[in-house]
Order: C-alpha cells, then structure tokens, then sequence
C-alpha cells in the first residue's frame, strides 16, 4: 500500500524558511516520481514541483523557481522541499504526490495530478 506522510509546516512570517518532508513506503521508491502540490482556502489544487526519484530531474512552476528547492534521500525514501523567501500567496496544505515512472513530463504531471496522495501539512505565511 501506498503511503505518503508530510511533515514541517508551520506558521511563518513573509520572507521565511521551511523545509517540508514527504516519507514514502508501500513501493519501490526509485520507481516513483515523487511531487508536491498546494492548495489555498479557496482555490484549486496546484502542482508546485516534481522530482524523478531514480535520476533527479525536477521541475518547478515559475511562481516557486528560484525559491523552492525539491530534493530526495533515497536511502531514506524521503523527498524534501526547501522553500525559502516565502510569500502570503505560498499559503496552503501541502500534499506529498506520487506516480509511478513513466514518459509522462513532470510539467504534465503537475498540471493534471498524480496517482496516491498524502493527507497534507499546512503552511501559513503572514504578511
């Protein structure tokens, strides 16, 4: 079985630091691509970033670049994201996402949704 667990959110002030864990069991981890979404009172879901757990690519949305750093531990089977210069419109429940590998872009993934999803950590930036 597929599970995802998030943790690290919190309550910050705008131009903060966090850094949010995603701990992944239940399937081979390097067979995964592993991403992160948020989702603010009121809006949709949106994909933020996804890595490819076996060779590291990754992707960002251009709000985030620059700002938002995803990484993977893959002797941990944890899947990390460093945000840094936060932002009022960062706010939201942060879901931990994962897919098995395909030729699928992480772009794609990120726009349309993955298969398994973690419950969420939430993360509240004041202005």
């Amino acid at each position: 079985e597929v599970q995802l667990v998030e943790s690290g959110g919190g309550l910050v002030q705008t131009g903060g630091s966090l850094r949010l864990s995603c701990q992944a069991s239940g399937f081979r981890f390097e067979s995964f691509i592993i991403g992160w979404f948020r989702q603010a009172p009121g809006e949709e879901r949106e994909g933020v970033s996804a890595i490819v757990t076996w060779d590291g690519d990754r992707y960002y949305i251009d709000s985030v670049k620059g700002r938002f750093t995803i990484s993977r531990d893959v002797t941990k089977n944890t899947v990390y994201l460093d945000m840094s210069d936060l932002k009022p419109e960062d706010t939201g429940v942060y879901y931990c996402a994962a897919e098995r590998w395909s030729s699928t872009s992480l772009r794609t993934l990120l726009l349309y949704g993955m298969d398994y999803y973690g419950k969420g950590t939430l993360v509240t930036v004041s202005s």
